[in-house]
């Protein structure tokens, strides 16, 4: 890791087909362990149930209030100065349940890459990948471990 100050610009902000925007703050070489990226997610929206294969991640609520679902059956309500920490491969989503758009840090380790997104429905998989591509991600999709929250 090098010493560097990374500033967030708004302009490079975009949209997912997960159902979110995405401004990736810092996820390059400079820093082998850790991306952190801000998430908004507007009101009312649900995000795809996903999993981010072999990277832990962990949201850092800086405004809005949500419902975060994990591993397909535990749902939780977070406001500002939340933390949710998520282990690799755990199904998730999160539902903005304010009146205003509810906005977090995506911290993942190690840094997110596209690869390791597994879309765990079929809605946003259609768009993005051919029928082929569709089925076969499906397969590459592991079982997960039924894990008690924060064990």
């Amino acid at each position: 890791m090098r010493a560097e100050i990374r500033r967030a610009a708004e302009a490079g902000e975009y949209k997912t087909l997960e159902g979110c925007s995405i401004l990736e703050i810092a996820n390059d070489a400079g820093d082998e362990f850790v991306s952190v990226a801000r998430a908004r997610v507007g009101v009312g929206v649900t995000t795809e149930l996903h999993c981010l294969r072999g990277t832990s991640e962990r949201y850092v609520i800086l405004s809005g209030a949500g419902r975060v679902e994990l591993n397909g059956r535990d749902t939780f309500e977070v406001s500002v100065g939340d933390v949710v920490r998520i282990p690799p491969d755990m199904p998730q989503r999160i539902t903005n349940i304010g009146d205003g758009d509810l906005v977090f840090y995506c911290i993942c380790t190690p840094p997110f890459k596209p690869g390791c997104y597994r879309f765990l429905e079929t809605r946003g998989l259609r768009y993005s990948l051919g029928r082929r591509r569709r089925r076969n991600a499906c397969r590459r999709l592991r079982p997960w471990r039924r894990k008690e929250i924060g064990n």
